[in-house]
């Protein structure tokens, strides 16, 4: 177990040798304060854009399903009628410059492994850049569109925004609700009184305050051939290795123990680079892993790896919400 899982475990099980980082969970908040304060004075250098701006972020460390959530709202506000597009830091993307309008047959290495999934599966105009306001800019002199989904960015304040969706693991929830490096949280548990929508993947029905939503498997997709077979491809019982280098690989092993396959699992850093020798594991088994994992091996996929498609469903009440918002914010043209 690498220093970030022990982390992890010691954040979401409440290890009392955490008391020892105190002193500098309490400079990181005052920093994240200070930070959030100047924005809502309006201080400093904000941009704000002349179409909505929707984020879609987390108060955590470690995976939350922003990706298939942010892969839902595209289809949504198209079906409305709603041009969109996206913006993102691109973690990890070595760009020949910022900011970078990512293209479908880009490497994830250039382009970064979350935005090269969005742009493969949506076609979406989508713009990486550390600097979202500068992202921002770039989307909008290259695109007519009517809303921009930033993914991630819950804590970019030179970016204003419209409105905040906030996810959270509901199996999970928010560890020890102490701030970095003594717990998960990216700002102050306080914070979640002031965003507009709060999210809980995996929740079964909608919780008080918030609302629901599900990644629900749809297919199996060969990373060789791009062919989509029904999850009845494998039977009951059928053993593969499972490979997850996602914010938090557990949720996915999980996913492939509900399909009841026998599923020997294999956990990367979220972000993992991979290669054909890192992935040779015995005995030789069928192989499945996430689409996220799956940008970054197709070129040297092998002819039994598959990666498991997933969708984001959130429930009628979020859709509904999400609808009156997006008519307040998008009123029809007279």
């Amino acid at each position: 177990m690498g220093l970030t899982d022990r982390l992890l475990a010691a954040w979401y099980a409440g290890h009392p040798a955490l008391t020892l980082l105190r002193p500098l969970e309490l400079l990181y908040r005052q920093v994240v304060q200070r930070r959030r304060t100047r924005f809502l004075a309006g201080e400093g250098e904000i941009y704000r854009a002349p179409v909505p701006v929707l984020v879609v972020g987390n108060i955590t460390v470690g995976g939350t399903g922003k990706t298939p959530l942010i892969l839902w709202l595209i289809e949504h506000c198209r079906s409305r009628g709603l041009r969109v597009g996206v913006v993102s830091r691109g973690y990890g993307a070595t760009p020949p410059c910022f900011p970078w309008r990512v293209g479908a047959e880009q490497a994830a290495s250039v382009a970064g492994d979350e935005p090269l999934l969005i742009v493969q599966r949506s076609g979406v105009a989508l713009m990486i850049d550390p600097d979202r306001g500068r992202a921002v800019r770039a989307l909008l002199a290259a695109e007519p569109l009517d809303l921009i989904l930033s993914d991630d960015g819950l804590q970019h304040y030179r970016l204003a925004r419209d409105l905040e969706l906030v996810l959270i693991d509901a199996a999970r929830g928010l560890g020890n609700h102490r701030c970095l490096p003594a717990g998960p949280l990216r700002e102050p548990v306080e914070r979640l009184r002031s965003v507009d929508a709060l999210l809980y993947n995996g929740a079964d029905r909608d919780p008080a305050g918030g609302y629901a939503f599900n990644l629900q498997p749809q297919a199996l997709v060969n990373l060789s051939t791009g062919e989509r077979r029904l999850l009845s491809h494998f039977p009951p019982g059928q053993a593969l290795h499972a490979v997850a280098g996602i914010g938090n690989p557990q949720r996915f092993f999980a996913t492939l123990e509900a399909l009841h396959w026998r599923a020997i699992p294999h956990a990367f850093a979220d972000h993992a680079q991979y290669s054909a020798e890192r992935l040779a594991f015995s005995p030789v088994l069928p192989l499945v892993m996430t689409e996220k994992d799956a940008v970054k091996c197709r070129a040297f996929a092998a002819a039994d790896w598959w990666y498991l498609a997933v969708d984001a469903q959130p429930s009628a009440a979020f859709i509904a919400w999400l609808d009156a918002q997006l008519a307040r914010l998008l009123p029809p043209a007279p």
